[in-house]
């Protein structure tokens, strides 16, 4: 089987594709002026401090912010993943698992806390047991 190659958008630019406003001399006059998205996230003041990462699905991991995008990518090092109950997977377990230096993607993340100042506590609305 040969080596199936893709095309990337860095590759499109850089060949002249994507869209025409963002190509130089697309027919219909000059290239548009984008705005740059900005994210709603300033996410700067954390870095290189610890933070909480809560994903969707469930997977929980925590580690120092070293960067991030405005799609809400984040690099975390020094990571530790929270492993779930088997039965349960929204519930975690007291196991984890050093995971190093990963890359988290931004469409994952549902929740971001720092550390400092982050204690858990028990849940008001369960109910207790008598």
């Amino acid at each position: 089987m040969g080596k199936v190659s893709t095309i990337t958008d860095c590759d499109k630019e850089q060949v002249g594709g994507g869209p025409p406003e963002r190509r130089e001399g697309a027919p219909g006059g000059e290239q548009k002026d984008k705005k740059r998205k900005e994210s709603i996230l300033d996410l700067s003041k954390y870095l290189d401090k610890a933070i909480r990462v809560k994903f969707s699905g469930g997977r929980e991991a925590s580690g120092i912010l070293k960067g991030f995008d405005q799609l809400l990518n984040l690099v975390l090092d020094n990571t530790i993943e929270y492993l779930r109950d088997p039965d349960d997977p929204y519930k975690l377990t007291e196991d984890t698992k050093e995971r190093g230096l990963v890359v988290c993607r931004g469409t994952a993340v549902v929740l971001i806390c720092p550390m400092d100042g982050c204690e858990a506590i028990a849940n008001p609305f369960v109910q207790q047991e008598t």
